[in-house]
Order: structure tokens, then sequence, then C-alpha cells
């Protein structure tokens, strides 16, 4: 198995893994139904911006553990440039991860216009990050395993 197969793989499990851990811990502070709009404003949006930063982070300290075990592994050294058929495979992964994320976040709209409580904007759009970073990471792993 190639490099960037391996790290396709790494990348698509700890997206997951980084999303029901973090979900698991935040879920149960959840403001009941009752509590006032202000207090479910600050939970959405402090749950959507401290998973940014821990997901953020935690795909850098993935990738620099990755490259350190794979190094130790294999004696192989990560790729130090890219040749055009991972800028092509990098490119329809973007393309396929920003269509997921757009039509997630004009579902997340349509809720609003169709008059949903705006708890279902705010999961929708989570659930379109999440599924366009895994849609993104599937994209680099299909390609790199059956070719463009």
């Amino acid at each position: 198995m190639a490099y960037q197969e391996k790290k396709s793989i790494v990348s698509l499990i700890s997206a997951v893994l980084i999303f029901a851990v973090y979900s698991s811990i935040m879920y149960p502070r959840h403001p009941g139904a009752g509590a006032e709009t202000d207090e479910i404003f600050r939970y959405w949006g402090s749950f959507v911006l401290i998973l940014t930063l821990v997901s953020i982070f935690a795909h850098i300290v993935i990738g620099i553990v990755f490259n350190i075990v794979h190094r130790m592994a294999t004696g192989e050294k990560e790729p130090s440039f890219a040749d055009e058929l991972d800028k092509l495979i990098d490119l329809k992964a973007f393309r396929n991860s920003f269509l997921v994320f757009v039509l997630g976040f004009l579902a997340s709209m349509g809720t609003l216009a169709a008059g949903q409580p705006s708890q279902a904007m705010f999961v929708i759009l989570i659930a379109a990050g999440f599924l366009s970073d895994v849609t993104g990471s599937a994209t680099r792993l299909y390609h790199y395993r059956r070719g463009v």
C-alpha cells in the first residue's frame, strides 16, 4: 500500500473518531428544550468553534504521529513533492468535499426558511462539515486505489 493510501485511511479513521469522541463529550452538555435562545446559540456556537479547533489540532498531531510511525515501520520518508496525479486527486477530493458542504449549508438554510428550530440548522451544518471531511478522505483513498 502506498504512503498516500495509508495517509488517507488514517485521515478517514481519525475524522470519524474525532467527531464521535467530541460529540459524545459535548452532547450531554446540551441545554434542555426549555432553554433560552441565547443559551442555545451559545452552546451551538461553542460546539462548532471548539470542534473546529480540536479537529485541526488533532489532525496535525495525528499527521505527525503517522509520519513518525510510518518512518519507523517502513524506513520510507514522506514524499517531498506532489506530482500531477497527487494534485489531480487532491483537486477531485476538494471538489467533492466542497460539494457536500455546500449542499449541507443550503439544506441548513432551508430549515430556517421552512421555520424549523435553529438547532436543526446547527445540526445539519455540523453534519455537513463532518461528511465533507469524510468525503474528501474517502475520495482520496478511492482515487489512489482505483486511479483517476
